[in-house]
């Protein structure tokens, strides 16, 4: 698929872009080349190839979770000024 700059001209003002008239051949032979790079992508058979999340068949190390803070909650509740069951009682913020 190939654009042709009045395409392109067109597509630059819908985005907003201002393009000089330099500008405008470079980026339509630029766009162009995407596209059939596109199509070309587009016409390889994947029938029978499983998807993939990763190209590569790697393993990411995670660390083990260990507590590394105890509980404070009940210590800082007493420094509220109000709370009640384990929750901090704030006043009202929206009407």
């Amino acid at each position: 698929m190939a654009l042709d700059k009045s395409e392109v001209e067109k597509i630059a003002h819908l985005a907003r872009l201002q393009l000089s008239e330099d500008d405008v051949g470079e980026v339509t032979k630029r766009i162009t080349d995407i596209l059939a790079l596109i199509d070309q992508m587009q016409s390889v058979d994947t029938e029978n190839v499983d998807p993939l999340a990763h190209p590569l068949d790697v393993v990411q190390r995670l660390r083990e979770d260990e507590v590394t803070e105890h509980n404070q909650r009940d210590e800082l509740q007493k420094l509220a000024p109000l709370s009640e069951d384990g929750l901090f009682l704030v006043p009202k913020v929206i009407e």
